[in-house]
């Protein structure tokens, strides 16, 4: 099982920093290991106490289990459908620790109906866990009185990191988001994040919803710690200008368009230091779009940021053994870096446009609340398919090179296997299967009798502008039975699609990364602490 995780040194060159900006850098990654444990928490309440156990554990088969305990953060394999490999380990509650463990799902629906409004935003919002009060109702309680101490601890850690630091920007960002921590309003912090101009680029806070698989409400605690690179980050800011027109002419019907998307829409090329919490949990992350408060979105926009030394990484190791077992020879060839580099990013700009904020029955919503499970899946798919129609429309416009119409599809098929192999419960691995069994069905990809694919060039740009309108008009109505239907069938692996994963058994899914120049600033750290606390000779 551990196998399937090749292990990968990430290093991050920090040579530019002055001593009192890696002092800060040291602080964060500090800080950043706080929401390792928390993470944890939120996953399963058993979990500390399962840890405790494997480290008392110290057989081979014991020191096997810990290892990958700690990559799945928690005793379910998350390549394997959450399959427990812990002995004595429950099934994996798909509502994390987020719901009080004795409760329904439709015992907390049915709560959340009887809300006024308020209360309602409050219960469904990313920052609260929903308990039993003490009259024996439930009542959502704040994560900032949910995760006191941790919360305690980072922030001061944030406020040391701040006064370390020269570059205002970052002092900014980490001070108001170390008040959000204690307040639980972090939109102040989100967009003195989206106006972050540093070396040092840490993102840290709660974000994601993957782990609240009853309604993709509830937000983990995640951080990246990492550096920017400059002359990448500067390659790629043009896409930013590029993204209004984009809009203008997504293939939905015109009054689903955003006329006015957020003023900012800042890109980072950026290495990895260190991550944790739920950036560090089974597949790595290769990018992100966020923060994913509808609010900022909607007034200011998103930030992308793009993990380089991670996607290097995850291109030599997994991607390129993908093609050679995956794709015919002959389009072996077309499996390019470059094309990997820009779809990314394209999927993670995708994922600012679209329909968020929309109406259903003449009630102010957003996407995200009314497909409930399903979303995270269905927007994983959005970002995708309309990631590949925005790069076909600048490649036509003459905005990037003809060559991606070479490379782009055929390294993105590539790219579907090495997403399928996550697992079909995963919204990534879920997303690319309605993708490709799309493609198998309209021609946009097809299978040749030695059982590899290929793309059809002929059909996958209809295919392409066809999804992306089919996906985007779903979300737009709010349509939660139209997400399902959508998933059930086409969310799930074929036959011929599984003698392909058959092949790549001995080819690893992801990476394991060692954050090697995280712990020499640890360690540097360390060293520097001791030197000051001897006594003067």
């Amino acid at each position: 099982m551990t196998a399937r995780f090749a292990p990968v040194d990430l290093a991050a060159d920090l040579t530019a920093l002055a001593a009192n900006e890696r002092q800060a850098l040291a602080t964060l990654v500090a800080a950043a290991r706080v929401f390792d444990a928390l993470f944890l928490r939120q996953v399963w309440a058993g979990n500390e106490t399962m840890l405790l156990t494997l480290l008392g554990d110290a057989s081979e088969l014991g020191r096997a289990r810990l290892r990958y305990f700690l990559i799945n953060r928690g005793p379910w394999s998350r390549l394997d459908d959450n399959e427990p490999f812990v002995p004595g380990a429950p099934p994996k509650p798909p509502q994390g620790n987020f719901y009080p463990a004795g409760a329904t799902k439709q015992e907390v629906e049915a709560w959340i109906g009887t809300l006024s409004p308020a209360e309602r935003a409050s219960a469904t919002g990313f920052f609260t866990t929903i308990r039993y009060g003490a009259d024996g109702r439930l009542t959502a309680v704040p994560y900032p009185l949910e995760y006191q101490g941790e919360m305690a601890h980072v922030a001061a850690l944030l406020r040391e990191a701040a006064a370390l630091t020269r570059q205002p920007t970052l002092r900014v960002f980490l001070e108001s988001r170390a008040d959000a921590l204690m307040t639980n309003d972090y939109y102040a912090s989100d967009v003195a994040w989206m106006e972050l101009d540093a070396s040092i680029e840490p993102t840290m806070g709660p974000y994601e919803v993957y782990e609240d698989e009853w309604f993709n409400y509830k937000a983990a605690f995640e951080a990246f710690i990492t550096v920017r690179d400059d002359a990448e980050t500067e390659k790629l800011a043009r896409f930013g200008a590029e993204l209004q027109e984009i809009e203008d002419n997504l293939p939905i019907d015109p009054r689903y368009r955003n006329p006015t998307l957020g003023a900012l829409a800042p890109i980072r090329v950026v290495n990895t230091v260190f991550s944790s919490g739920e950036a560090n949990r089974g597949v790595q992350t290769a990018a992100f779009n966020l923060p994913n408060d509808e609010r900022v979105i909607a007034d200011k926009g998103c930030k992308r940021v793009m993990l380089k030394n991670n996607q290097e990484a995850k291109f030599r190791m997994v991607l390129q053994p993908i093609a050679e077992v995956a794709l015919g020879a002959a389009d072996q060839r077309y499996v390019a870096f470059d094309a990997f580099f820009t779809h990314i990013l394209m999927h993670e700009l995708m994922h600012g446009l679209g329909p968020h904020h929309i109406r259903v029955g003449g009630r102010a919503t957003t996407a995200r609340q009314e497909l409930k499970e399903t979303y995270s899946a269905i927007e994983e798919a959005k970002a995708d398919i309309s990631g590949l129609f925005a790069l076909q429309f600048l490649v036509d416009r003459g905005r990037l090179a003809p060559s991606f119409n070479d490379t782009v599809y055929t390294t993105f098929l590539a790219s579907i296997f090495r997403s399928l192999r996550f697992g079909i419960h995963e919204a990534h691995g879920c997303g690319v299967a309605i993708q490709l069994n799309y493609f198998l069905d309209h021609g946009g990809v097809g299978v040749a009798s030695d059982g590899t694919f290929s793309v059809v060039p002929a059909r996958i740009r209809q295919n392409v502008v066809d999804l992306t309108h089919d996906i985007m008009t779903l979300q737009a109505e709010g349509s939660y039975d139209s997400a399902v239907a959508l998933i059930e069938r086409y969310g799930h692996v074929r036959p011929e699609a599984q003698i392909v994963l058959d092949r790549l058994a001995k080819v690893p899914v992801d990476i394991q990364p060692r954050f090697v120049t995280a712990e020499a600033l640890l360690a540097d750290a360390e060293t520097d602490a001791e030197a000051e606390a001897a006594p003067a000779p």
